[in-house]
């Protein structure tokens, strides 16, 4: 075994981990297996997608001849898309397939975490009571940080590949770090758990934040001293034995709710609703649409199609005239050349759909001969999905394509009030520009030149006031008043001025007008405040915009577990 580079584990069976040049090695193996009669594993073949079609056709020499007792087991990582799926049918077909699926549920989670351990290593550590608190309470972080993905974008921005790998690697640096010293170097331990173990897999500077405070919450000295509780209505556990903890998850830990993340109960809601859109989007996108099975439908299909074409291209308005507008500003201020560049931005979305548009409906009365193109946009024109040469163009929006339009009439025309005179609006609809960065950047820009302040060394301050649109006439003499924010994973309560629990069933409730202004580095203060992310859409994620501090009674941290952010879409 060891000639040919692969491990027995026992003297039957061969071991190969696939990667790093073990081809030759699995072939080998597979060889000898199936003269002798011995088992072969060969792990992570999800890693080798070029020797697959080899696999399959050693598999199918062996499948004759070979002795009575040879088998072979793979395993292979579940593939992200179905874009990924790289075995071959053939191997499908010819094998047993067993699936292991992850537990779901904290309950679940949390005994599955429990399991990678034993009685053995709760009794390993000389500082009994600490490493045995500490090792539930990274048990309990595992479970979250794990299940957490389950809450989509609100949960985390992106999702990562957190593994049991990661815990016990955190246990075995706790049982390092307290046999070295008598006192619990908590910042330590919360420095390499977050930032190292679990914070290798993380790549967004917000989850990592996340991260950070479930562990500032989970450890820290009052833990030892029977002060804290992992979730509402969930304290640490004493010193107990192994099967005591099991015991403990099953008697003391409350059902399955958002709270036992630290989420308010409509991050379930908003899941769960957006589960359901994809399964109906799927089963619509299923229906058939070939016009050999049924001329009825696709008549009507290219009815509806051309009822749309024809809507949309009467409600488009013509492009921006750039020349007469350059034309008509006198003084290319920060905001002059903001409502510019979102004007350019508008003429090349709306050039390409009228392009599209036009080239279909000539497909449709037969004056053209129906593209690829064409038909993905009549397609797309059919599922109500905004289509793809739309989108590149785009700004990023999850609505359906009768939304979409209508937010983009609505852009169009705050566009063409703004540039009539381009004079500031008076409250300005952040979520109506291609790039709100390039409005909010301005803001600074122009309080900058007027009050001869290095740009770097500037912030935006934000303060929400208890009116609505309808309530300004004018714009304020430095900075802006912002409208169409939303908050999702709690509420602004205008009397108090605060953040606060959200409303059940208020998933995304509106904000009302914003402030904005600029203000010297040093001037902000930070006390009492929440720096809340602002996105474009629910995705978040990529549609980061700015931080904006907002005032809360309550502890930054709840706030951070309960993924508060601001939306300028919903």
């Amino acid at each position: 075994g060891k000639k040919l580079g692969y491990t027995f584990n026992h003297r039957n069976l061969h071991n190969v981990s696939l990667g790093q040049g073990q081809e030759v090695v699995a072939e080998q193996a597979l060889d000898l297996a199936a003269k002798e009669g011995h088992w072969v594993i060969l792990q992570n073949i999800h890693l080798v997608a070029k020797w697959l079609s080899s696999l399959e056709k050693r598999l199918e020499q062996h499948s004759q001849g070979s002795h009575r007792d040879f088998r072979v087991f793979l395993s292979a990582e579940p593939a992200p898309c179905p874009e990924s799926h790289i075995i071959p049918q053939g191997i499908l077909e010819n094998s047993i397939k067993v699936t292991s699926e992850a537990p779901t549920g904290m309950h679940a989670n949390l005994h599955k975490a429990l399991d990678n351990f034993s009685q053995d290593t709760l009794e390993m550590c000389s500082q009994e009571k600490e490493f045995r608190s500490i090792l539930f309470a990274l048990c309990y972080f595992h479970a979250v940080v794990a299940e957490r993905r389950k809450f989509g974008p609100q949960g985390w921005n992106r999702p990562y590949p957190f593994s049991t790998g990661d815990l016990t690697i955190s246990v075995n640096v706790l049982y390092n770090y307290l046999q070295a010293s008598s006192k619990v170097p908590y910042d330590d331990l919360r420095y390499l758990v977050g930032e190292i173990m679990y914070g290798g897999h993380i790549t967004d500077d917000w989850d990592r934040r996340l991260c950070k405070t479930y562990l500032e919450e989970f450890i820290k000295p009052e833990m030892l001293e029977g002060e804290l509780c992992l979730a509402p209505g969930f304290p640490l556990p004493g010193n107990m034995d192994y099967n005591g903890y099991h015991q403990y998850i099953d008697d003391a830990l409350p059902p399955e709710s958002p709270y036992l993340y630290g989420l308010h109960p409509n991050a379930e809601i908003g899941f769960l609703t957006q589960r359901s859109e994809r399964l109906l989007r799927t089963v619509l996108e299923l229906q058939p649409r070939d016009s050999s099975t049924d001329h009825g439908a696709v008549g009507t299909q290219e009815e509806m199609v051309q009822a749309l074409l024809e809507e949309m291209l009467e409600k488009l308005t013509d492009e921006f005239n750039m020349a007469e507008l350059l034309a008509k500003v006198e003084e290319r201020t920060p905001y002059a050349v903001v409502a510019l560049q979102e004007c350019e931005r508008m003429n090349a979305l709306t050039a390409e759909m009228r392009r599209s548009l036009a080239e279909l409906e000539l497909g449709l009365k037969g004056e053209l001969t129906m593209t690829s193109d064409m038909e993905t946009l009549q397609n797309s024109l059919f599922l109500g999905t905004v289509p793809e040469s739309w989108v590149k163009r785009s700004y990023p929006s999850t609505a359906s394509l009768g939304s979409w339009f209508a937010d983009l009439l609505a852009r169009i025309s705050e566009l063409e009030a703004w540039t009539r005179d381009f004079s500031l609006p008076s409250t300005l609809w952040l979520g109506g520009f291609f790039n709100p960065q390039s409005i909010l950047t301005a803001i600074m820009q122009t309080t900058a030149r007027k009050n001869k302040w290095p740009l770097d060394k500037m912030t935006l301050q934000c303060d929400v006031t208890k009116k609505s649109r309808e309530d300004f006439a004018s714009a304020p003499r430095e900075g802006a008043y912002v409208h169409g924010l939303f908050m999702e994973g709690a509420r602004w309560d205008a009397q108090a001025g605060t953040i606060t629990e959200a409303r059940l069933k208020e998933l995304t409730p509106a904000m009302p007008v914003v402030f904005i202004k600029a203000i010297p580095d040093d001037k902000q203060d930070s006390r009492g405040l929440y720096p809340c992310p602002l996105y474009k859409t629910r995705q978040r994620g990529p549609t980061y915009v700015w931080t904006f501090n907002l005032k809360t009674k309550e502890k930054p941290s709840k706030w951070v577990l309960a993924g508060v952010a601001l939306l300028l879409q919903i």
